[in-house]
C-alpha cells in the first residue's frame, strides 16, 4: 500500500484529484484519468502515424524494400501495446486481490501512456 500512495504521489498532474477519495471512489476516479491520457495517446497516434506515412512517400522504393516507417511505428506501437498491459499487471500484482490492486493498475497505465505519448510527439518533431 505504501509504493502505491508512492506512485500516487509521484503521478505527474492528474487533471483531478483523485487522493482524497476512499477506495472504490478513488479506482473509478483513476481509471477514468487513464481513459483521458489514453484518448490522448490515441489524437498523438493519428498524428504521429500521419506524419510517418508522409515520410514514407519520399522512400525510393525501386531499392529500398525495407519496411517503411509507418509499418516499423505500428510494429512497435502493437509490441507497446502488449508491453505495457503486461508490465502494469505485473506492477499491480503487489495488491494482487485487494481493493488497492486497480488503483496501482491505473496509475502504471497512465504512467507509461504518458511516456509513450512523449516518444510519439518526439518522432513528429524529428521529421
Amino acid at each position: 500500500m505504501i509504493a502505491a500512495l508512492f506512485l500516487m504521489a509521484a503521478a505527474p498532474q492528474a487533471r483531478q484529484d483523485c487522493g482524497n477519495l476512499a477506495q472504490q471512489p478513488m479506482n473509478i476516479c483513476l481509471l477514468e484519468e487513464f481513459q483521458r491520457i489514453d484518448a490522448e495517446l490515441n489524437r498523438q497516434w493519428r498524428i504521429t502515424s500521419e506524419a510517418m506515412k508522409a515520410s514514407d512517400r519520399g522512400i525510393d522504393r525501386s531499392y529500398d524494400k525495407d519496411p517503411g516507417y509507418f509499418a516499423t511505428l505500428l510494429a512497435a506501437q502493437r509490441s507497446w501495446l502488449a508491453y505495457r498491459g503486461q508490465q502494469c499487471l505485473l506492477e499491480s500484482f503487489e495488491m494482487r486481490g485487494g481493493s488497492g490492486a486497480p488503483m496501482v493498475h491505473s496509475l502504471c497505465m497512465a504512467r507509461i501512456t504518458r511516456e509513450r505519448i512523449a516518444q510519439l510527439k518526439a518522432l513528429v518533431e524529428e521529421q
